[in-house]
């Protein structure tokens, strides 16, 4: 574990680094994909910025809008202080700046959702590396296992042994990426997108049970409704494609 890396004058903190190093990677499997499909590869990192400005700006308004008694009385000081971004604001304004730019590239269809799968599955593998490494609380529960971990030093620090959780979600979703990426040429027409939802959201629903997040509704945190939803969306999704498609004639 280390929160922060010291270079003379300098602190990097590892998270913003495992950040960073998640949208560099989700742009490469991007552009890679782009040359495959004929399109230009710069078009990668036109969307990654996209979503990187679009989910800053959405993980700060959802900040803004879920905690407003706390930050009203200095809104401009807090809209601009350097904490407070939620994960799924910037999910929500990352994914409206990309279909913004895929409308004005002309590239908004179902291909661009076939597209951002892996990069996806990706980029959350690499960001929850810099979970792992800050410490920042995305832990587990208490547990006292072969492979449990302590994070006296870390943002959020511990010393009790809990589930090194950041660590299970890296595996899971490098398997996902990879399996998406392996199938990139056999399902289509947001089918691919599809896979992801109800991959991603399986593993999320699943890690969520040995974390520390409280539940909200029906038994479930707030990430396993959204997670269950996600599973719906994707599994129904493919059902309807399956059930759709042609069957081959019988003799």
């Amino acid at each position: 574990m280390q929160p922060e890396i010291d270079l003379g004058p300098l602190t990097l903190k590892t998270f913003g680094i495992m950040f960073a190093l998640g949208f560099l990677g989700a742009a490469a499997v991007c552009g890679r994909r782009f040359k495959e499909l004929g399109k230009p590869a710069d078009w990668a990192y036109e969307m990654i910025f996209a979503a990187l400005v679009g989910g800053i700006v959405g993980a700060r308004a959802y900040y803004m809008a879920q905690n407003w008694d706390a930050v009203k009385d200095d809104f401009f000081g807090n809209l601009f202080s350097g904490s407070g971004l939620v994960w799924y604001g910037g999910a929500i304004g990352g994914a409206i700046a990309v279909c913004i730019w895929a409308w004005r590239r002309g590239f908004f269809q179902l291909a661009l959702l076939d597209l951002a799968a892996a990069p996806l599955a990706l980029g959350y593998a690499i960001g929850r590396i810099g979970c792992q490494l800050s410490g920042d609380g995305d832990y587990g529960k208490a547990w006292d296992g072969p492979w449990a971990m302590a994070y006296p030093d870390g943002t959020k620090p511990t010393d009790q042994t809990v589930h090194p959780t950041p660590v299970y979600e890296t595996l899971a979703m490098g398997l996902v990426a990879l399996l998406l990426w392996r199938l990139r040429d056999r399902l289509s027409n947001g089918l691919l997108f599809a896979l992801y939802l109800l991959l991603a959201g399986t593993e999320r629903l699943l890690v969520e049970f040995i974390r520390r997040n409280e539940d909200v509704a029906l038994g479930l945190t707030q990430a396993q409704l959204i997670s269950v939803a996600m599973m719906i969306v994707g599994g129904v999704w493919l059902l309807v494609a399956f059930r759709r498609a042609p069957r081959p004639a019988t003799a």
